[in-house]
């Protein structure tokens, strides 16, 4: 079950969209880090929008809202479970539409956060691409044989009786 699973987030790209996705996620994986970063860097004036927007606890939820950003940035970017971090991170483009975007409109409530939204969409169907963590995992699983784990070395683990 967990075997499956774990094939099911690492499925290669399909290959015409491999290309595209590891564009798509360096990219809106940047442009998640600089978001991110930016509720650090100026958590004053981020905290007020967010308490503009009637979320609990501004202060705290900026923190939050700025690691998810980064850390799912930087998990794009590396192409980490791509498929797992771009589908939180699509509501979190829901989030900010739903909230900056009725609160505040403007371009990057209604018009980024959108096409963030498709991009993460994207990378659910599409996967990491190429040159991401995602692929070497991929290759790894399936070089493993049905039912018998690997260890964080790379040989098969012994299986106790």
């Amino acid at each position: 079950m967990i075997s499956k699973a774990i094939r099911l987030v690492l499925a290669p790209s399909p290959p015409l969209a491999a290309a595209i996705a590891l564009v798509v996620r360096v990219t809106v994986g940047a442009t998640l880090i600089g978001f991110g970063q930016s509720k650090y860097v100026h958590h004053a004036k981020e905290a007020r929008a967010f308490d503009r927007y009637g979320l609990p606890a501004p202060e705290v939820f900026t923190y939050v809202i700025g690691t998810v950003e980064l850390a799912g940035g930087l998990l794009l970017v590396v192409g980490l479970l791509a498929r797992l971090v771009a589908l939180g991170l699509a509501g979190n483009m829901v989030g900010a539409i739903a909230t900056g975007g009725r609160v505040d409109g403007g371009f990057v409530n209604l018009g980024l956060a959108p096409l963030l939204l498709l991009a993460m969409l994207y990378l659910v169907w599409a996967g990491a691409g190429r040159l991401s963590l995602d692929e070497a995992l991929c290759r790894r699983v399936s070089r493993a044989p049905e039912g018998v784990p690997r260890s964080l070395s790379g040989s098969a683990a012994v299986p106790r009786p």
